[in-house]
């Protein structure tokens, strides 16, 4: 609140003290009619009020700041230059960018003394930690009166807006179906994705094919048109849902698991996205994207997982969409650190019609017992993962040896 004051007013703590005491002498001279009293109280405001408007006076100094990424990862050093130019004599000022306290620590600049006509340039650097939207800056020169009564701030250059994306990291997802495999077995609606990733022959072309998988090189070898025939695939859906229940979560300003679940959530999207599939993400008890495809959608899908935020949507809810939806031939991936009742019911219904589900618990020192039983019990993979591990090497090793 005081620093709110001294903005508004001007007045430092001192100030605010000369002001206090000379009130106090004015009444008091007036009480036991003191002449001398009440010229030190009147001294008092005078020099409090020649402060002020010494202070008012605006320095002729002009900032340039070098141009901030708009968008950085957490962990990442930015840095940072300012230049300072003073159109006439300037001293005794500060001059600082004010930060955010998730993005550093402002760097504040005393500047003794400037001359007319010279340069000043000094750099500084911050480190973002959380993903987040936020604002680096105003760049704002501080300075204050001879006796420091009073203190004077001016914006040199408007802040800027940061977005932190979340943290990213290799994953392995092996898109699958668990409880029906490929033919001669396949559930009745489960649409195959008639293109895979793997090279499976050639063939002869029939009316119909797509000229760009022609072979060219062996026409004149055949002398016929041959096109190149891949694997069966099984889907190029891919639905991500993150469960974004604060109930669910681990409590405080940062949540451990609910920052961890972003970060899956993320690495998984991208990873998804980097080879071709659609995704889609749910989140805050809807779809926060999507549907997304090729590398093109990766910064748009991170700036919306940036500013997502916990609230009192159950996961169950999120499931019930995925249980009406008529299309279900897509690969699910539900994010939570809880599996409730109610959740665990509609996801083992999902398991019944064929759906593919892969189950990602975001583990805790707190995490309540009967989740990784009723996980256990859905007949789905179950991914378990804590802060601190290797995002990548738990994937694989519960998705990635299965061939």
């Amino acid at each position: 609140m005081f620093t709110w004051f001294e903005r508004k007013v001007g007045l430092t703590a001192a100030g605010v003290g000369v002001a206090g005491l000379s009130a106090c002498g004015l009444v008091l001279g007036r009480l036991v009619g003191s002449r001398g009293i009440l010229l030190l109280a009147y001294g008092g405001f005078a020099v409090l009020v020649a402060c002020w408007l010494l202070a008012r006076r605006r320095p002729a100094l002009e900032a340039v700041r070098a141009e901030l990424p708009p968008r950085v990862r957490p962990g990442r050093r930015v840095d940072v230059t300012v230049s300072l130019t003073a159109r006439r004599r300037v001293s005794t000022i500060v001059v600082g960018d004010e930060l955010d306290e998730r993005l550093g620590t402002t760097s504040w600049l005393p500047v003794p003394l400037l001359a007319g006509g010279r340069t000043l340039t000094y750099s500084y650097a911050f480190t973002p930690r959380t993903r987040g939207v936020y604002q680096a800056g105003p760049l704002t020169a501080v300075w204050s009166d001879p006796f420091g009564l009073t203190r004077r701030r001016v914006t040199l250059v408007d802040p800027v807006r940061i977005i932190v994306h979340p943290r990213v990291e290799r994953v392995t997802d092996r898109i699958t179906v668990r409880q029906w495999e490929d033919p001669p077995i396949r559930p009745p609606v489960l649409k195959p994705w008639p293109t895979g990733f793997e090279f499976y022959g050639l063939r002869d072309y029939v009316e119909g094919d797509d000229p760009r998988r022609i072979v060219w090189r062996a026409v004149s070898r055949y002398d016929k048109y041959l096109v190149r025939e891949s694997e069966q695939g099984i889907t190029d859906r891919v639905s991500v849902i993150l469960d974004t229940d604060e109930r669910h979560h681990s409590p405080g300003e940062l949540s451990e698991t609910f920052e961890l679940a972003v970060s899956v959530a993320a690495s998984l999207a991208v990873q998804h996205l980097e080879n071709g599939f659609a995704v889609n993400v749910f989140a805050e008890g809807g779809r926060l994207a999507g549907p997304l495809r090729g590398r093109g959608e990766v910064v748009p899908l991170l700036d919306k997982l940036a500013v997502v935020q916990r609230d009192r949507t159950r996961l169950s809810d999120v499931l019930d969409r995925l249980v009406i939806d008529p299309a279900r031939h897509g690969h699910n991936v539900i994010i939570t650190p809880e599996v409730d009742p109610e959740s665990a019911r509609r996801i083992r219904l999902l398991r019944e019609r064929g759906i593919a589900v892969l189950l990602v618990l975001t583990m805790w020192e707190d995490t309540e017992p009967a989740t990784l039983h009723r996980a256990g019990l859905l007949g789905c993979n179950v991914v378990q993962i804590q802060q601190g591990m290797a995002v990548d090497q738990v994937f694989r090793h519960v998705v990635g040896a299965r061939r």
